[in-house]
């Protein structure tokens, strides 16, 4: 079987949180990380938490069952944090996604990975515009390569240097009906929301 590895981003600077650290907000009783750590546990073989320094890192110490890597490339944000994740992963596929995602479906998750094929990514997408490049699976290989090859700036050229499978997103509601596996949370005030929401 194909290895499979998670790669969760945790190193932003928390601007929109008001400076508090969203994964360690806490949803039903657990914070973000340990959600998403339950949720992907029983998808891939391993989890690596990408920090953007030892310091971050060892804010995860508490959690089994999670490597914690630093970024290589400091201050490129979210292309910083998959360039150090998938030299850091030991999986021919790698779900990412990023630490503010709490409600990330298992079942979506198994979905991209069988959908790879031969591409190098698969890809949500609600337009041709609107994408979800931080809740999709990479061909490791094909991302080491093309980040090493290419300055990359963002996820969007990121995504045009690959051949990429983009699935829509609405039709993902047959797996997860209420589509929260994509709600991103920014500031404490939009739990209340997302919990009147369950």
């Amino acid at each position: 079987m194909t290895g499979r590895s998670a790669i969760i981003l945790v190193g932003g600077e928390a601007r929109r949180a008001n400076g508090q650290e969203k994964y360690f907000f806490t949803m039903e009783g657990r914070t973000f990380i340990e959600r998403l750590v339950e949720s992907l546990g029983g998808v891939v073989d391993e989890i690596v938490l990408v920090a953007k320094d030892p310091a971050q890192c060892r804010r995860f110490s508490h959690l089994e069952g999670v490597r914690c890597v630093t970024d290589i490339r400091k201050g490129m944000g979210p292309i910083g944090g998959l360039h150090a994740g998938a030299l850091a992963a030991s999986g021919d596929l790698l779900f990412v996604c990023a630490c503010d995602m709490p409600c990330v479906s298992p079942g979506v998750v198994r979905h991209l990975f069988s959908l790879i094929g031969e591409e190098d990514a698969v890809i949500p997408r609600w337009t041709d515009e609107m994408m979800e490049p931080l809740h999709a699976v990479y061909r490791r290989t094909s991302l080491v390569s093309c980040m090493e090859r290419q300055d990359l700036s963002s996820l969007r050229d990121l995504a045009r240097s690959l051949h990429v499978h983009y699935v829509d997103a609405g039709g993902l509601a047959s797996i997860d009906p209420g589509l929260r596996t994509f709600t991103n949370i920014n500031r404490p005030e939009d739990l209340s929301s997302l919990s009147r929401g369950a």
